[in-house]
Order: C-alpha cells, then structure tokens, then sequence
C-alpha cells in the first residue's frame, strides 16, 4: 500500500472513531478502520482485563466464522494462553523496547516479535485464516489490550511493513478510546449526581420521557417513586452540612439497595432532599414493596428522621397517562400527601377509591415546567 493510501486509511479510522457516540461504536469503527486499512478479512478489538487475567474481546468485524459474535458477551482467553501480553507487552516493554505489532501465520512466526505462539496459531488454522497481525495498544502509559487483523488462507500473508504500520493504527485507535474515555466520562457527570453517585435530574427527565413513550405506544407499566428526606434541614442546622452531606449519601445507599428490587429502575437525586425511583416494566405491587422497604430502612438511619414517599404507577387507576410530566405531578403529591401525613409507609396514587385526594390535587393544578410546578401545590394537601 503506498504511503498515501496509508495516510487516508489513517485518516479515515480517525474520523470514524471521532464520529462514533457510544463506546460500542468507538471499537466497531476502530476494528473496521484497522481491517481496511491493512486490507485484511476479519478484525477484532480486545482488552486486557488485568484483575481477571483475562484478555476480553469487545467486537469481531468483517467474515466472522461459528461462534464470533460482532459484540461478544463473554469471549474471553486466560492470560496464561497469550505469554507475549505479559512478557512482551509488560516486562519487555517497560525495560525499554517499544510495544510493536507482529505476525503470525497459519505455519508459524513470519515477521516481528515475539515470535510462535501456538493459541495463534491453531486459531488460524481452525477459523480458515492464513495469517494475522497482532499491534499493542497502550492506553495512558500502561498495556490496555490489542488490535488484531486477519487474512484468509491462500492470500499474500502480512509483512514487516504491515506490522510496522499496525503499530501506527494501534496508536491511532488508542487516541481514539482516550478521547471516547473523556467523552463518557462527560457525559456520566452531565448524568450523575456529584454527591451520591446516583443520577441527576436530567438523568430522570430523559428516562422518564422516554418510559412514558413506550406506555403510549406499548402499554408498558411505568412506576416513579418520588421521596423527600425528613430532617435535613435540622441536621444541618445543629451538625453541619458536612453531617448533612454524610446522610444524603447514606439515604443515598438505602435508594439504591431498594431499587436493586427493581430490575433496570434508575435510583436518583433530583436536588436537596428530594429522591425519586423511576421503575419500567414491573408491576406496580413491586413498585409499591420496595417504596415500603425504602421507608423502612430510612426510618432505621442514625441521622434524619426518615422519609415521605409517594407512588404512582399507570397499571393504577389514576387516569391516562400521557406525559411524563402529569406522572411526575402525581407521585409528587402522594409524596406531599405522605409528608403531611407524616406517613410511615409510602402513599400511592390512585389506590384510595374513585375520587382519590391525589388525583384530584395532582389534576386541579394548572400546568407548569419543572420545580415552579411541583410548589403550586405543596401546602394544600387535603
């Protein structure tokens, strides 16, 4: 290949993972880019999970054979199997040499360091390929896992210069992971509440558009637990926020041990005191049990003086629901119903008769936007 068309192959694998928005997509465009531009048949992108002893293969492209899935869910090797991860990549490699791809074919070594290995080597040959070009990639300064292209058998088998050059792919497609790592991280911190570890209300506003959608068009139940901390602002008052901060994150841990009752429900903070759970596809009698056990252990906590908790799910009679924002409205005033009540266990919408005191209060207010509406109505709990 000359030194041009390596140059827009280069370019291009760059590109595509820049252009990729999810970490799945960052590794499908890099094996792609890398399978391209050293006109092989099949490529895979893998990481080495060093706590595990494990390299773990995180997507297969171009002619996968029985067996290879583009996004593997468990395709892992022992450590033990590849000896060059180790010794090439870490002990060679922090002595001073430099981490270089190789090659190996179906017969054997044929170019590059580290020389036979015998996994390689019978891979190629069960899966129907001639040869292979295995590149490192370091990842901020340390092995992070590898890069590797295959051909067929029959095909002109990879050189020195295509290992040289997967060495420069490999360090592209490292660039590229760092940047997806940053572009992740950004995005779970838009996502993410700073002080619990739970997601934010931004979190809880995309999900819960997106749940209500999938109710109106397939019906599926979709339950929100909103939840207010009792006590906050006097411990605050008498201990400091710094205890303050001490028993959001402990209430924190309560919600997100409780949600764990609820398969895929996003436990989150929606600012202060206040909580909610937003759980889809589970009946709402689970809903309301793991509210309960939530109030519960809230009540056992050393600091605070436990939790309202209000519910609202569309499998209850509360109405049709089609906008996120009425089921927020009415988990908020069961909440506020709880509150007033001082409610040991959680208050659900919709489950006290036809003419239901939270439906009718979260119903009677005008329309607003976010936390302007949810004050209209605190106070007036009937």
């Amino acid at each position: 290949m000359g030194e041009d068309r390596r140059l827009a192959a280069v370019v291009a694998l760059a590109q595509g993972m820049a252009a990729a928005h999810t970490p799945r997509e960052s590794w499908r465009a890099a094996a792609l880019g890398a399978c391209r531009a050293l006109s092989g048949s099949f490529a895979a992108l893998s990481v080495w999970e060093r706590e595990l002893g494990r390299l773990r293969v995180l997507v297969n492209v171009g002619d996968r054979t029985q067996g290879e899935e583009e996004f593997p869910a468990e395709e892992t090797y022992p450590v033990h199997q590849f000896p060059e991860i180790t010794e090439f990549l870490h002990e060679r490699w922090a002595a001073g040499g430099e981490p270089d791809a190789w090659v190996e074919t179906a017969e054997g070594p044929s170019a590059g360091d580290p020389g036979y290995c015998h996994q390689r080597v019978a891979a190629l040959r069960r899966r129907g390929r001639g040869c292979c070009v295995v590149a490192p990639i370091v990842l901020h300064g340390r092995a992070w896992g590898e890069l590797y292209v295959a051909r067929p058998a029959g095909v002109p088998v990879f050189d020195r210069g295509d290992a040289d050059f997967a060495t420069v792919l490999a360090s592209v497609v490292a660039a590229g992971l760092a940047q997806t790592e940053r572009l992740e991280e950004a995005r779970r911190l838009a996502f993410t509440d700073a002080l619990t570890g739970l997601a934010n209300r931004r979190a809880v506003d995309v999900r819960l558009e997106e749940a209500v959608e999938r109710h109106r068009v397939d019906g599926v139940v979709v339950s929100l637990v909103v939840c207010d901390l009792n006590g906050l602002k006097r411990v605050n008052d008498t201990q400091g926020h710094a205890v303050g901060d001490r028993l959001l994150e402990r209430f924190g841990s309560v919600l997100s041990l409780c949600g764990a009752m609820l398969p895929g429900a996003l436990a989150a903070r929606l600012g202060g005191d206040e909580f909610c759970l937003l759980a889809v596809g589970c009946p709402a009698d689970d809903v309301v049990k793991a509210a309960d056990q939530l109030c519960r252990r809230a009540a056992e906590l050393e600091l605070g003086e436990g939790v309202a908790c209000g519910v609202a799910s569309t499998e209850d009679p509360i109405g049709t629901v089609r906008s996120a924002r009425r089921l927020f409205r009415l988990a908020d005033a069961a909440q506020y119903r709880a509150k007033a009540e001082r409610a040991e266990r959680p208050v659900v919408a919709g489950r006290q008769g036809p003419d239901d005191p939270v439906v009718r209060l979260a119903d009677a207010e005008p329309s607003g936007e976010g936390a302007v509406e949810r004050r209209r109505f605190r106070g007036r709990v009937p």
